[in-house]
Protein backbone atom coordinates (compact mmCIF):
# COMPACT_ATOMS: atom_id res chain seq x y z
CA UNK A 1 0.00 0.00 0.00
CA UNK A 2 2.97 2.14 -0.56
CA UNK A 3 3.83 2.65 3.30
CA UNK A 4 6.67 2.16 5.29
CA UNK A 5 6.49 -1.00 7.49
CA UNK A 6 8.66 0.27 10.16
CA UNK A 7 6.39 3.59 10.68
CA UNK A 8 3.49 1.52 11.15
CA UNK A 9 4.56 -0.89 13.42
CA UNK A 10 5.52 2.30 15.49
CA UNK A 11 2.30 3.64 15.27
CA UNK A 12 0.89 0.04 16.90
CA UNK A 13 3.24 -0.18 19.28
CA UNK A 14 2.49 2.42 21.66
CA UNK A 15 -0.17 4.56 20.03
CA UNK A 16 -2.68 1.33 19.74
CA UNK A 17 -1.51 -0.72 22.10
CA UNK A 18 -2.02 1.68 24.89
CA UNK A 19 -5.17 3.67 23.47
CA UNK A 20 -6.50 0.74 22.51
CA UNK A 21 -6.72 -1.39 26.29
CA UNK A 22 -6.92 2.13 28.15
CA UNK A 23 -10.60 2.40 25.47
CA UNK A 24 -10.89 -1.16 26.24
CA UNK A 25 -11.29 -0.35 29.71
CA UNK A 26 -12.93 2.77 30.39
CA UNK A 27 -16.01 1.10 28.19
CA UNK A 28 -16.00 -2.00 30.50
CA UNK A 29 -16.32 -0.14 33.89
CA UNK A 30 -19.00 2.42 32.21
CA UNK A 31 -20.87 -1.17 31.10
CA UNK A 32 -20.66 -3.46 34.10
CA UNK A 33 -20.18 0.26 37.01
CA UNK A 34 -23.75 -1.01 38.68
CA UNK A 35 -23.03 -4.32 38.86
CA UNK A 36 -19.13 -4.81 39.19
CA UNK A 37 -17.29 -1.60 40.23
CA UNK A 38 -19.61 0.82 42.53
CA UNK A 39 -18.21 1.46 45.38
CA UNK A 40 -15.14 -0.29 44.47
CA UNK A 41 -11.86 1.42 45.00
CA UNK A 42 -9.43 3.11 42.21
CA UNK A 43 -7.23 -0.04 42.25
CA UNK A 44 -10.14 -2.40 41.52
CA UNK A 45 -11.36 -0.07 38.61
CA UNK A 46 -8.11 -0.17 37.18
CA UNK A 47 -7.20 -3.89 37.47
CA UNK A 48 -6.99 -5.01 34.17
CA UNK A 49 -5.00 -7.88 34.42
CA UNK A 50 -8.06 -8.88 36.56
CA UNK A 51 -10.08 -8.69 33.29
CA UNK A 52 -12.66 -7.07 31.87
CA UNK A 53 -11.88 -5.69 28.72
CA UNK A 54 -14.71 -4.57 25.52
CA UNK A 55 -13.35 -4.81 21.84
CA UNK A 56 -15.21 -1.67 20.77
CA UNK A 57 -13.89 0.42 23.30
CA UNK A 58 -10.45 -0.87 22.42
CA UNK A 59 -12.05 0.25 18.88
CA UNK A 60 -12.26 3.55 19.82
CA UNK A 61 -9.60 4.52 21.68
CA UNK A 62 -7.02 2.86 19.59
CA UNK A 63 -8.78 5.07 16.79
CA UNK A 64 -8.19 8.21 18.51
CA UNK A 65 -4.60 7.32 19.51
CA UNK A 66 -3.77 5.96 16.70
CA UNK A 67 -4.92 9.17 14.85
CA UNK A 68 -2.56 11.27 17.39
CA UNK A 69 0.22 9.04 16.61
CA UNK A 70 -0.24 8.78 12.88
CA UNK A 71 0.16 12.68 12.40
CA UNK A 72 3.03 12.67 14.47
CA UNK A 73 4.56 10.63 12.56
CA UNK A 74 3.71 12.38 9.27
CA UNK A 75 2.03 9.70 7.66
CA UNK A 76 -1.31 9.87 5.29
CA UNK A 77 -3.91 9.44 7.69
CA UNK A 78 -6.45 7.53 5.91
CA UNK A 79 -4.06 5.54 4.06
CA UNK A 80 -3.07 4.65 6.87
CA UNK A 81 -5.82 3.74 8.71
CA UNK A 82 -7.10 2.00 5.54
CA UNK A 83 -4.34 -0.28 6.08
CA UNK A 84 -4.67 -1.01 9.93
CA UNK A 85 -7.99 -2.06 9.40
CA UNK A 86 -6.64 -5.25 7.45
CA UNK A 87 -4.22 -5.45 10.24
CA UNK A 88 -7.35 -5.46 12.79
CA UNK A 89 -10.04 -7.74 11.48
CA UNK A 90 -7.01 -10.16 10.75
CA UNK A 91 -5.61 -9.54 14.68
CA UNK A 92 -9.18 -9.99 15.75
CA UNK A 93 -9.31 -13.80 14.53
CA UNK A 94 -6.77 -14.42 16.88
CA UNK A 95 -8.42 -12.55 19.54
CA UNK A 96 -11.50 -14.50 19.24
CA UNK A 97 -9.56 -17.70 19.03
CA UNK A 98 -7.95 -16.64 22.56
CA UNK A 99 -11.62 -16.21 23.83
CA UNK A 100 -12.22 -19.56 22.86
CA UNK A 101 -8.90 -20.73 25.16
CA UNK A 102 -9.68 -18.44 27.84
CA UNK A 103 -13.42 -19.27 28.18
CA UNK A 104 -15.27 -15.88 27.89
CA UNK A 105 -16.99 -14.74 25.33
CA UNK A 106 -18.84 -17.64 25.22
CA UNK A 107 -22.64 -18.81 23.52
CA UNK A 108 -25.38 -19.70 24.81
CA UNK A 109 -27.10 -23.26 24.74
CA UNK A 110 -26.91 -25.50 21.79
CA UNK A 111 -28.20 -28.45 19.99
CA UNK A 112 -26.50 -28.57 17.40
CA UNK A 113 -23.71 -31.18 16.62
CA UNK A 114 -21.23 -28.72 16.33
CA UNK A 115 -22.09 -27.10 20.07
CA UNK A 116 -19.28 -27.35 22.26
CA UNK A 117 -18.81 -28.09 26.51
CA UNK A 118 -16.39 -25.98 28.70
CA UNK A 119 -16.11 -27.91 32.28
CA UNK A 120 -18.44 -28.22 34.38
CA UNK A 121 -17.13 -25.45 37.24
CA UNK A 122 -17.48 -22.92 34.08
CA UNK A 123 -20.55 -20.38 33.91
CA UNK A 124 -22.12 -22.24 31.54
CA UNK A 125 -22.29 -25.56 33.55
CA UNK A 126 -20.85 -27.84 31.47
CA UNK A 127 -23.86 -27.65 28.86
CA UNK A 128 -23.50 -27.76 25.28
CA UNK A 129 -23.27 -24.08 23.74
CA UNK A 130 -23.04 -22.26 20.37
CA UNK A 131 -18.70 -21.74 19.86
CA UNK A 132 -19.96 -18.68 19.33
CA UNK A 133 -15.59 -16.96 19.24
CA UNK A 134 -15.67 -19.51 16.41
CA UNK A 135 -18.13 -17.82 14.80
CA UNK A 136 -16.65 -14.55 14.79
CA UNK A 137 -12.96 -15.46 14.00
CA UNK A 138 -14.10 -17.67 10.90
CA UNK A 139 -16.14 -14.04 9.76
CA UNK A 140 -13.16 -11.99 10.94
CA UNK A 141 -11.05 -13.55 8.56
CA UNK A 142 -13.44 -13.64 5.42
CA UNK A 143 -13.73 -9.86 6.76
CA UNK A 144 -10.00 -9.65 5.75
CA UNK A 145 -10.08 -11.44 2.84
CA UNK A 146 -12.84 -9.25 1.63
CA UNK A 147 -10.78 -5.98 2.36
CA UNK A 148 -7.71 -7.68 1.01
CA UNK A 149 -9.52 -7.99 -2.57
CA UNK A 150 -11.39 -4.73 -2.26
CA UNK A 151 -8.23 -2.99 -1.57
CA UNK A 152 -6.20 -4.43 -4.34
CA UNK A 153 -8.62 -4.42 -7.52
CA UNK A 154 -10.91 -1.76 -6.83
CA UNK A 155 -10.02 2.16 -7.21
CA UNK A 156 -11.34 3.76 -4.06
CA UNK A 157 -11.32 6.90 -2.06
CA UNK A 158 -8.65 7.10 0.85
CA UNK A 159 -10.32 5.78 4.30
CA UNK A 160 -13.03 3.72 2.67
CA UNK A 161 -11.03 0.48 3.63
CA UNK A 162 -11.54 1.36 6.96
CA UNK A 163 -15.24 2.67 6.61
CA UNK A 164 -16.05 -0.67 5.00
CA UNK A 165 -14.45 -2.67 7.87
CA UNK A 166 -16.81 -0.24 10.15
CA UNK A 167 -20.01 -1.20 8.21
CA UNK A 168 -18.68 -5.45 7.60
CA UNK A 169 -17.50 -5.37 11.29
CA UNK A 170 -20.59 -3.96 13.02
CA UNK A 171 -23.21 -6.62 10.75
CA UNK A 172 -20.39 -9.13 11.67
CA UNK A 173 -20.59 -8.43 15.75
CA UNK A 174 -24.54 -8.02 15.32
CA UNK A 175 -25.19 -11.65 14.17
CA UNK A 176 -22.58 -13.46 16.31
CA UNK A 177 -24.04 -11.38 19.25
CA UNK A 178 -27.10 -13.15 18.36
CA UNK A 179 -25.33 -16.73 19.98
CA UNK A 180 -23.96 -14.70 22.80
CA UNK A 181 -24.95 -16.80 26.22
CA UNK A 182 -22.23 -14.57 28.26
CA UNK A 183 -25.17 -11.28 29.09
CA UNK A 184 -26.97 -13.31 31.14
CA UNK A 185 -29.51 -13.52 27.94
CA UNK A 186 -30.75 -17.44 27.84
CA UNK A 187 -32.15 -17.28 24.21
CA UNK A 188 -31.48 -15.20 21.55
CA UNK A 189 -32.56 -11.69 21.64
CA UNK A 190 -35.92 -10.72 21.11
CA UNK A 191 -37.47 -7.59 18.28
CA UNK A 192 -36.69 -4.50 20.48
CA UNK A 193 -34.08 -6.08 22.92
CA UNK A 194 -30.48 -5.77 21.98
CA UNK A 195 -26.96 -6.79 23.70
CA UNK A 196 -24.13 -4.42 24.06
CA UNK A 197 -22.85 -5.42 21.52
CA UNK A 198 -25.47 -4.76 18.92
CA UNK A 199 -26.56 -1.48 20.78
CA UNK A 200 -22.91 -0.13 19.72
CA UNK A 201 -22.80 -2.08 16.12
CA UNK A 202 -25.41 0.21 15.17
CA UNK A 203 -23.53 3.60 15.79
CA UNK A 204 -20.52 2.08 14.56
CA UNK A 205 -22.32 1.09 11.53
CA UNK A 206 -23.66 4.37 11.19
CA UNK A 207 -20.36 6.21 11.50
CA UNK A 208 -18.64 3.80 8.96
CA UNK A 209 -21.25 4.88 5.98
CA UNK A 210 -20.66 8.78 6.96
CA UNK A 211 -17.25 7.78 6.38
CA UNK A 212 -17.90 5.86 3.55
CA UNK A 213 -19.61 8.53 2.02
CA UNK A 214 -17.62 11.73 2.98
CA UNK A 215 -14.48 9.70 1.78
CA UNK A 216 -15.54 8.68 -1.34
CA UNK A 217 -15.79 12.56 -2.92
CA UNK A 218 -12.55 13.05 -2.35
CA UNK A 219 -9.96 13.38 -4.82
CA UNK A 220 -6.79 11.64 -3.09
CA UNK A 221 -8.65 8.53 -4.09
CA UNK A 222 -6.30 5.24 -4.14
CA UNK A 223 -6.11 2.88 -7.41
CA UNK A 224 -4.71 -1.09 -7.01
CA UNK A 225 -1.18 -1.46 -8.23
CA UNK A 226 -0.29 -3.88 -10.96
CA UNK A 227 2.19 -6.16 -10.28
Amino acid sequence: MGLDPQAIQDIVFPWLLVGGLIGARILYVLSYWQRDFAGQPLTEVLAIWKGGLVFYGGLIGATIAGAIGIRGKGLPLWATADCLAIGVSLGHVFGRLACLLNGCCFGRSCTLPWGIRFPADHATGGVSVHPSQLYEAGLNLLLCGGLIAWQSRRPHGRGQIFALYLMAYAGVRSFTEYFRGDYGIQSAPTAGVFTPGQSTSLLIFGAGLALWFLRRTRSDSARPQVA
